[in-house]
């Protein structure tokens, strides 16, 4: 991080934050946001629901999602070819990858699963093929184009970027579906990844002063003795995958702990999209600004902490039962603290990366951050049964520790870059 990380001025930040920098990574998060139900969740679902698809095979849809676990394999290949000349490695992927990724999803509109689910899950895993491409390209690229300071602030712009790609998809796309049909409704939604296309054209491609791999066993082979031979690599792999732990689990059961306590949906929901919703977009942003002021490892630090601190309205709410402004506590304190940490902690595995291979080394972290949610969130059911909702909750407050404890490790060096780069 530049040393003049902690001592941005207002204006500096003020400056920062309303940059082309910053419009960009939030119209580039937008987009890929936006693919991701479309392809996968709760659009595609809805329409194989209405068309009679059985539960079981909407269930097995979920496998359609593999490239966003698996694309790591790919990302090298993004890392070593520049396919368009005069318009970079970045650019140039993108370009191409946005063109398909706008065709698979019209394509998705041109099938119909009462005449064919082959040909709809082969043109929805089109979709997730180049949805997950195109994140490596704009996860590189935002990494390449922003400062190490600047990278906060940068994943906020993109992380809320990216929940109102989710909304439009999900929300927008659902409505519409009343009034049109799930053909007509994923057309207008691949007319709406037209303004990351034309992001595209418009950005300025990152600078590459650290050159790029020359074979593809470079590519391939390099990034990962790269990062391996650096001091602590491992311990950095298990704070990627223990940083979250705790907010996950809590995450993953919090529907049931609501609806046990006698909310009902519209209530949840309401108080989701009234509270939930802004409260994580103000705690991207604030986290996002304070970074420029904190420095790297403070903010990891104090944002991890809060985020166990703001767990402690789960326990207030199951103490006080059925009560919507213990529910707005709850998921007001969760969501903002969450965002604010998830900016950091977005921040700091784009800060690990070599720029020499961003998109291979960023690929492979980002698909690591999926495991916890698998394997971790797997038993939490029965963790809940066993301990009962506030036990449970304070263990997921427990939880966060050894991440906190491992970020400890790595103070020296995170603090001498943050004064000497």
């Amino acid at each position: 991080m530049p040393a003049n990380a902690t001592r941005r001025s207002p204006r500096d930040i003020l400056r920062i934050f309303v940059s082309g920098r910053m419009l960009a990574a939030l119209l580039m998060g937008f987009s890929s946001g936006l693919p991701l139900l479309l392809a996968t969740g709760s659009v595609l679902q809805a329409w194989l629901k209405e068309s009679g698809v059985d539960l079981g095979t909407i269930g097995l849809f979920a496998l359609v999602g593999l490239p966003y676990t698996l694309k790591f394999l790919w990302a090298p290949l993004l890392d070593r070819f520049a396919p368009i000349a005069g318009m970079g490695r970045r650019r140039g992927w993108l370009l191409l990858i946005q063109i398909a990724l706008i065709a698979a999803i019209a394509g998705i509109g041109l099938t119909d699963p009462k005449l064919s689910l082959p040909l709809v899950t082969l043109a929805a895993l089109l979709a997730a093929f180049f949805s997950a491409s195109q994140d490596i390209v704009i996860d590189a690229y935002r990494r390449e184009s922003l400062a190490d300071d600047e990278q906060g602030l940068g994943a906020s712009f993109y992380v809320n970027g990216y929940r109102v790609g989710m909304l439009l998809a999900s929300g927008g796309g659902l409505i519409l579906a009343d009034f049109i049909p799930f053909q007509a409704v994923y057309g207008v939604m691949a007319v709406a990844m037209l303004p990351g296309l034309l992001t595209t054209l418009l950005c300025v491609e990152p600078p590459v002063s650290d050159g790029t791999p020359r074979t593809l066993r470079e590519a391939v082979v390099a990034p990962f003795v790269e990062y391996f031979s650096r001091h602590d690599a491992v311990l950095i792999l298990l704070f990627v995958l223990l940083y979250k732990v705790g907010e996950m689990m809590a995450s993953q059961m919090a529907t049931p702990f609501y609806l046990d306590l006698g909310f009902t949906k519209t209530e949840i929901g309401a108080i989701v999209k009234l509270f939930g919703f802004w409260a994580t977009v103000v705690g991207g942003l604030m986290g996002g600004v304070l970074m420029l002021r904190l420095g790297l490892y403070r903010a990891l630090w104090l944002f991890g902490v809060l985020q166990a601190i703001g767990l402690i309205g789960f326990i207030i709410l199951a103490r006080l039962g059925h009560s919507l402004p213990g529910l707005a506590l709850a998921i007001t304190s969760e969501n903002l603290f969450s965002g604010m940490a998830t900016t950091a902690y977005v921040a700091f595995m784009a800060t690990l990366t070599n720029r020499k291979f961003t998109a291979t080394q960023y690929a492979l972290l980002s698909s690591l951050m999926g495991i916890p949610r698998v394997i971790v969130n797997t038993p939490t059911g029965y963790m809940a049964e066993w301990l009962g909702w506030e036990g449970f909750f304070l263990l997921c407050m427990v939880a966060t520790a050894p991440g906190l404890w491992l970020l400890t490790r790595f103070r020296a060096w995170m603090e001498a870059e943050d004064r000497t780069e």
